[in-house]
């Protein structure tokens, strides 16, 4: 799509159809969910004995309609950031402005969730049942979609305003310097295998995409085991709306706060302290919350000290992750020469960030297939989630000597 649209068309392709399933979801797909779905003895026909792994399985045919909705979300949360605004923000803001407005950009990101979770708490939480819930929901993310079309638009048309005017003067300047004008280098479009082989060339960018692939597994890993406590604990869908709505809120805020507190940590201690902070933090709270699973949930009182200790982990893990782990994995680009910089980057963004989110969920579906749900499975993810991280504080502690050494390197090469 990128060869064949300019920017502007493909930010509306790439955008559009999913307000436009979120609405067809509300109006259409939602309200007739019951006859479009298949009932569970329909699937158990077919599938046959509806145990352990393959219960899962058969829930998820027999509410396809549910499934699709999650998976069109989860999508389009890591398209609209990682591909949209950041695509976007990268084209119309140049490199001496960076440090002024992307700062801005992680602060103001921290208010979505705040808005977002108290919309579902004192809104969409407060209806009648789960189905009004859903299109107040609903109603929200296609009023937002409209909202960044025309943002976007307008946006646009001004930046197009003010290049116009710069052209001009810029061609008038060039006719009587004599001069040519230069074409912008694009960023490099890389497919998974041509990732795989610019990655494989150089052992720096293999360290920085295991961190980024050990991001991804980790916090999956401990998410979605919070997440079905919390479900437990919570089995009515509005009592789960709201928890969520006000973890959501209280994510917002501490990502607010800690931006300022990871970049001063940083500062004083140095890139190697704050790229192991991460890890670090997540291998020390999970801990109690594991053990707190692998000692039963049978008792109401085990189960609510699980979701308070997951509640915990999962909120610093991610605090943690905006303050340390995305400011250092972004500084590791610096010291690399342009070609290493620019074609890194686009191979980790391509590579590791699917591996790290997709794998991780591929990894517990294979354990809920094995055990029969994910709390059963709750000894294997501990073992694999800490065998992750330790390869993330490996890799951590590896690029950190060659970090200073290349950053050492071109100082030396400044200075002379």
């Amino acid at each position: 799509m990128a060869s064949m649209m300019e920017k502007k068309q493909l930010f509306y392709a790439t955008c559009l159809p999913f307000f436009g399933f979120f609405a067809l979801y509300d109006v259409l797909i939602f309200p007739n969910a019951a006859k479009i779905e298949p009932s569970m003895s329909t699937v158990m026909s077919y599938i046959g004995a509806s145990t352990g792994g393959t219960a899962v399985v058969s829930s998820i045919i027999s509410h396809w309609t549910s499934a699709l909705f999650y998976v069109v979300a989860e999508v389009y949360a890591s398209v609209s950031i990682g591909i949209l605004f950041w695509q976007f923000a990268n084209d119309v803001v140049p490199v001496s402005q960076a440090k002024r407005f992307y700062p801005l950009f992680a602060q103001m990101s921290g208010l979505a969730p705040i808005f977002a979770g108290q919309y579902v708490v004192r809104y969409a939480s407060r209806a009648k049942d789960f189905s009004s819930s859903m299109h107040r929901l609903n109603l929200l993310l296609v009023a937002s979609g409209i909202a960044i079309c025309i943002l976007y638009q307008i946006t646009t048309n001004y930046i197009a305003s003010q290049n116009n005017e710069i052209d001009v003067i810029a061609s008038a300047s060039e006719e009587n310097a004599g001069k040519l004008t230069t074409t912008k280098k694009k960023k490099p479009k890389m497919s998974m295998v041509e990732s795989a082989k610019f990655l494989a060339g150089s052992k720096y960018l293999r360290l920085i995409s295991i961190l980024v692939i050990g991001y991804g597994l980790s916090i999956n890993f401990t998410e979605i085991l919070w997440k079905s406590l919390v479900k437990k604990k919570y089995p009515n869908a509005l009592d789960y709306q709201r928890f969520m709505g006000n973890f959501s809120s209280v994510l917002g805020f501490s990502t607010c706060i800690v931006i300022f507190l990871g970049v001063q940590v940083i500062r004083i201690l140095g890139w190697r302290a704050g790229a192991l902070a991460t890890p670090s933090a997540m291998a020390v709270l999970a801990l109690p919350f594991f053990a707190c699973v692998l000692l039963g949930l049978d008792n109401p009182m085990n189960l609510h000290i699980a979701v308070v200790l997951g509640t915990i982990q999962s909120l610093l893990s991610k605090t943690a992750k905006y303050a340390m782990f995305d400011p250092t994995t972004q500084m590791a680009y610096i010291p690399l020469d342009d070609e290493s910089k620019v074609k890194g980057k686009a191979a980790i963004d391509v590579l590791g960030s699917r591996i790290g989110k997709s794998g991780g969920s591929f990894i517990l579906q294979g354990l809920v297939l094995a055990f029969g749900n994910i709390i059963n499975a709750a000894p294997a993810v501990m073992i694999v989630f800490y065998s992750v991280l330790l390869a993330w504080i490996a890799a951590a502690n590896q690029l950190s000597g060659l970090f200073a050494d290349k950053t050492a390197k071109n100082e030396a090469q400044k200075k002379d």
